[in-house]
């Protein structure tokens, strides 16, 4: 039996992940931090908690990877952990780059001295492009210009995994997704806050949805999509980089537009308001990738049309306020 290693196992990515990796029958180690009650909604929603063997572990601490890598000699590592919400990098620049950056540098350096064959999966991100595209769109070609804190740092671990791949020939790869969503979203990020705001209004438990800048355009696809990519990356004979994206975008007062219709509200933006605090120093105006190399040397594909995300996040978050208020 193959076994895996998932950091940031009570994320998003992490349950789609471990659902993926236990239908192929993988034995999965879900690391996680040194909570006093550790959050298990995520893997609940999907039906697989009591199914994953769960390790205590921090990026920011060596010793801890070290003692990980050592003991379960993993054939295959999912690095999924982060400070993931671009909004706070600011804030907690230093936090960002001690978990995003450093901590990928410590979980590599545990994988090199301890467990070198195991195949290495470092999620990085759209928003490490920033404005760096003149095309329209981003590929595995486009240089990065980031505009966040958090962009940075993961600049930092994609190179950082590309100079262990170079320097000791482990195998070891970067995913450079974009937006990728889900019922199972964090509710700070954008279209989650939109799916949860507008199931609220519409159970009658909030009269508006307060939003920051409606225009900047995204890739959005479905993280269910996205983690079939990631299994796929460790499978291929050699490690390379690829960009997984749908290739449309979509503005947030789309997604706005098209939650509050499948709610069956109408009028939107009598709901809608915008608030400054949800404003971000420097904003990325349009993400747009382009997987033509995902798909060819992969054979992968998105399956989830925008409308049907939407859909999908919209009526489970209704779902939620109405199996609470039986």
């Amino acid at each position: 039996m193959a076994n895996a290693l998932i950091t940031g196992i009570l994320g998003q990515d992490g349950p789609y992940l471990a659902k993926l990796l236990l239908e192929k029958n993988y034995k999965v180690y879900g690391m996680i931090r040194r909570y006093s009650t550790p959050q298990f909604d995520n893997l609940d929603y999907l039906g697989i908690t009591n199914k994953i063997e769960y390790i205590e572990g921090d990026l920011t601490d060596d010793a801890s990877l070290l003692n990980i890598i050592k003991n379960v000699r993993p054939q295959e590592v999912y690095n999924l952990a982060a400070q993931s919400f671009v909004g706070s990098s600011w804030e907690q620049a230093k936090l960002t780059t001690e978990i995003n950056a450093v901590g990928v540098l410590n979980l590599l350096s545990a994988i090199k001295l301890f467990s070198p064959t195991s195949k290495f999966y470092q999620a990085s991100t759209s928003e490490m492009f920033g404005l760096g595209n003149d095309n329209g769109y981003q590929d595995e070609n486009t240089p990065f210009h980031p505009r966040s804190p958090y962009g940075i740092s993961k600049v930092y671990a994609h190179w950082m995994t590309v100079n262990f791949r170079e320097s000791y020939g482990m195998f070891a790869c970067s995913g450079i997704l974009f937006n990728h969503e889900s019922p199972i979203r964090g509710i700070q990020f954008v279209t989650r806050k939109i799916s949860d705001g507008v199931a609220k209004i519409k159970v009658g438990l909030a009269k508006d949805l307060l939003l920051g800048d409606l225009e900047p355009k995204r890739d959005w696809g479905f993280a269910g999509d996205y983690v079939e990519a990631m299994y796929k990356m460790l499978q291929q004979e050699k490690p390379e980089d690829f960009v997984v994206a749908t290739g449309e975008t979509h503005t947030v007062k789309e997604f706005v537009e098209l939650a509050f219709k499948t709610a069956g509200i109408d009028n939107w933006q009598s709901y809608v308001k915008s608030d400054p605090r949800f404003k971000r120093p420097a904003e990325v105006p349009h993400l747009q990738g382009k997987s033509d190399k995902a798909q060819k040397a992969l054979g992968w594909k998105p399956k989830t049309p925008f409308p049907d995300l939407v859909k999908m996040m919209v009526e489970a978050d209704i779902k939620r306020y109405q199996d609470k208020n039986k």
